[in-house]
């Protein structure tokens, strides 16, 4: 059984209380906890068929939320989500919130955010990272680097979503509106990427989450990552793999 929420909050600090909240209260029931800028939401509901608003009145900030059941003795996850989000208006912590009443509704709620990266691209180029930062930290580092990357790089946009229960951040900085696709990646993206790489370190996180390091970011690693942690990663390659046939050329900046 699974209960799919979606509720409203003032800024990503608010979202980590609920998230603190939530977890206190049934940290194994929570199954997903997303956060959504209203940008990203009205970039949606804009350019892909069939979405539309879930609040009646806009929020800053949206939060999806996933309970789950899995086992006989665990509460009912429509039980849980009515006490957790009467917990979380009375301390707040939500402005407004829907309960999904069924799995199509449910589905709709999740296409949503599926679909945010696809209405991006409709809108326009945007340099994509993907990053992780301690979950304490997620807040603070989207309140705090998003104006600094827009002030950095004049006309940017910056668009921050994604899993605040376990600190991934999908950041990306759209070009400025007078600017070509072509032109914005080739003089402009490297010195984005640079910045915003260099920001991620500096709080303790992770230039690339779920999608790795692969090729892309060899040498994005080898300039960001600790001295000692990339020789402990070439001896751990060269033990395991001393004839470097196993996914070769990927993750491991080799000397």
């Amino acid at each position: 059984d699974r209960c799919v929420v979606w509720a409203g909050v003032s800024d990503p600090g608010a979202a980590y209380r609920l998230l603190l909240m939530m977890q206190s209260a049934n940290a194994e029931q929570l199954e997903g906890f997303e956060i959504i800028p209203a940008a990203a939401l009205a970039s949606v509901i804009e350019h892909i068929p069939g979405t539309r608003a879930v609040l009646s009145a806009p929020a800053p900030w949206n939060i999806l939320i996933e309970l789950v059941k899995d086992r006989p003795d665990q509460i009912d996850p429509a039980k849980l989500a009515a006490a957790l989000l009467e917990q979380a208006l009375a301390a707040g912590l939500i402005s407004d919130a829907v309960i999904a009443s069924n799995e199509a509704q449910a589905d709709a709620f999740w296409k949503i955010r599926d679909s945010i990266s696809e209405a991006e691209r409709a809108r326009g180029p945007a340099v994509q990272h993907d990053i992780s930062v301690p979950v304490a930290k997620m807040a603070d580092f989207i309140i705090a680097e998003s104006p600094l990357v827009e002030a950095k790089f004049p006309g940017c946009e910056v668009i921050a979503f994604g899993h605040l229960g376990d600190g991934n951040v999908h950041f990306h900085v759209k070009a400025p509106a007078n600017i070509d696709a072509e032109t914005y990646y080739r003089k402009h993206a490297p010195a984005i990427s640079e910045h915003v790489y260099a920001r991620v370190v500096a709080h303790y996180g992770s230039i690339s989450a779920e999608h790795g390091i692969g090729q892309a970011k060899l040498d994005t690693l080898r300039k960001m990552d600790n001295p000692a942690h990339l020789a402990a990663m070439r001896a751990i390659k060269a033990a395991i793999d001393p004839k470097n046939i196993m996914n070769p050329g990927k993750l491991v900046p080799l000397a």
